[in-house]
């Protein structure tokens, strides 16, 4: 846990909606894992704009 940032999402969480959604669970195996990245990092960059930092 790190105050102010998102480092990654509950996965158990993200198949079980997944499931409810249909989606077999090995595409959420596969696809996850990348989604998750991108938006941990969209998250992030956000955050620190609307607090006055800059991103890399």
């Amino acid at each position: 846990m790190l105050p102010g940032a998102v480092i990654g999402w509950d996965m158990s969480a993200a198949l079980a909606l997944g499931d409810a959604l249909g989606i077999p669970p090995l595409a959420m195996a596969e696809l996850l894992p990348a989604v998750e990245a991108v938006m941990v990092t969209k998250l992030n960059e956000q955050m620190d704009h609307s607090h006055g930092r800059e991103t890399g």
